[in-house]
């Protein structure tokens, strides 16, 4: 009898990564591909979806190639996305988001903060929604991103049909169906699923999008996470390498695939958070009832377990501002793998001689791109204190690594929100990139004073996006069954108690930081 596999596509924000699994969850063969990113004004970017779709298929057949399965023992596939919005024509055409109007680029970058007054005008109708989204509506949401397209590119409004999520484009790519995931509509388009009217049509009334649902193709009911969308059409056939026996799923937000992956299938979930760490964070957080935090997406219904709740929080720069204070410094250039290995093994020695209190004078506030969680402000900004005129490498190895542990202090700030509204969290599964930077994997347990898990099998977005495969291709009965039998075990890593004392100084100093900058805020 021939064995049934899985694949599993993660589009992040720099490239698609594409995974064969078995249906115990181990990874069999894995490829990745770039995707391109437009800059086209300060604030702005975007993705071509065509340009995503060619990278998905190509990473597809090249890591079937490498798992040896054949295309005919691929049974099911699922999709993780960011959460980037994308426009098409009402025949499907793309549809310009840019100012320079090239319709290539029909994406906008979930990181893109056009809409910043837009989402402030959100925020300031009160409606009952904004309970679901920490009660602060951010420019990553989907609303205020249409707002702007449509007060900003009418003509690109008038000519827009079809409005997705890039994980539901991505399977109505492969499917053909214009279902969309619970995941995708609960998490960023307001959708309350656990009430039987989901939408609100007087919330996109009140802030200009009366017509949202002319221009969208959105459907009255969510599909749940793992739902079978049909099977590939013969055009995704070709395009992907598989066959027409492969299911497609409804699939989810990438950062939601990761809590899948690390945490999903779990029976004490109130006690466990999973950290997706790359070019920004992602906190996420499951229980048996809704938890509403203020600065706090959510509370989710069934995104994207059935029965559950989900709270998510999140930094919107952590790897990305790593980076940021290497190309900023003198002594940076530009922030490869080999420099953050090159300050990491300086750090690393200037530690042993300095220990914790290594540049202990000078604190970072990370909110250099804004604050998601738990201030829920995206006007915040980063300060750094302490500044000398040393210009020297060992002056940006120093710079970086308190800049680390502000990550990791922004980390402890959310969970203070999470645990002082009725969680009890004391594990943190963390993946994504971070997982290959040891300061921070250190730093996320030492201080937050939490058990660190890092998966040993690998790629958590890609295990998360399996298990919804495998939901999709009749392997189990549901979702959390999937979960449960997929789930890999992890690395742990306890709290030194030794840094106990120096962290809680930090945080102390973090916090009056907040303070005081918003203080400025004010007087300026």
């Amino acid at each position: 009898m021939m064995a049934h596999y899985l694949c599993a596509v993660d589009v992040g924000t720099a490239s698609a990564r594409a995974g064969i699994f078995d249906h115990s969850g181990v990874l069999l063969g894995r490829a990745e591909r770039p995707i391109a990113m437009n800059r086209s004004a300060e604030g702005h970017a975007e993705h071509d979806s065509e340009d995503i779709w060619s990278a998905v298929c190509a990473s597809v057949q090249a890591a079937r190639a490498a798992s040896g399965a054949a295309a005919d023992a691929i049974s099911g596939i699922s999709f993780d996305a960011t959460c980037s919005t994308v426009f098409r024509g009402r025949e499907g055409e793309q549809v310009s988001v840019s100012r320079n109007g090239q319709s290539r680029w029909d994406t906008i970058v979930w990181l893109d903060h056009r809409a910043l007054a837009e989402a402030d005008e959100c925020t300031a109708t009160g409606h009952e929604v904004l309970k679901f989204v920490g009660g602060v509506m951010s420019p990553e949401m989907t609303t205020p991103k249409l707002m702007w397209v449509k007060r900003h590119l009418p003509e690109t409004w008038a000519r827009t049909g079809r409005l997705f999520d890039l994980a539901d484009f991505l399977t109505c790519k492969a499917s053909g169906s214009l279902a969309r995931s619970q995941c995708t509509l609960t998490a960023k388009w307001t959708y309350l699923a656990h009430e039987r009217a989901a939408w609100r049509p007087d919330f996109f009334a009140a802030v200009g999008l009366a017509d949202m649902f002319e221009h969208a193709a959105l459907p009255d009911r969510a599909s749940p996470v793992g739902t079978d969308l049909g099977p590939l059409t013969e055009q995704a056939v070709e395009q992907l390498g598989l066959t027409s026996a492969c299911r497609v799923g409804a699939g989810v937000i990438d950062a939601f695939a990761g809590a899948l992956g690390v945490v999903g299938g779990l029976p004490d979930v109130d006690r466990h958070m999973a950290l997706i760490a790359g070019t920004s964070s992602c906190v996420m957080a499951m229980s048996r009832e809704p938890r509403a935090a203020s600065g706090i997406w959510g509370p989710y219904y069934g995104a994207p377990l059935p029965g559950l709740w989900l709270s998510e929080g999140g930094q919107s720069a952590t790897g990305a501002l790593l980076d940021h204070v290497i190309r900023w410094h003198g002594q940076g250039g530009e922030p490869t793998a080999e420099t953050h290995r090159r300050i990491t093994d300086r750090i690393m020695q200037l530690r042993a001689i300095e220990g914790l209190d290594l540049a202990g004078r000078l604190h970072v506030l990370p909110d250099f791109h804004g604050n998601r969680s738990p201030l829920a402000d995206p006007h915040a900004v980063g300060v750094i204190s302490g500044l000398t005129l040393d210009a020297s490498f060992d002056s940006l190895c120093r710079l970086y690594w308190r800049t680390a542990v502000a990550i990791a202090l922004g980390i402890r700030h959310v969970l203070d929100a999470l645990n002082a509204n009725g969680y009890g969290i004391d594990t943190l599964h963390v993946t994504g990139g971070h997982t290959r930077n040891p300061l921070l994997m250190e730093l996320y347990a030492d201080a937050t004073g939490c058990t660190v898990v890092e998966p040993s099998g690998g790629d958590a977005m890609l295990l998360g996006t399996a298990m919804i495969a495998a939901t999709a291709a009749g392997h189990y009965p549901d979702l959390a069954s999937a979960c449960t039998a997929m789930r890999q075990q992890g690395h742990q890593r306890l709290p030194n108690p030794a840094a106990r004392h120096r962290f809680d100084h930090d945080y102390r100093v973090f916090l009056e930081m907040h303070r005081q900058r918003q203080e400025l805020d004010r007087l300026t």
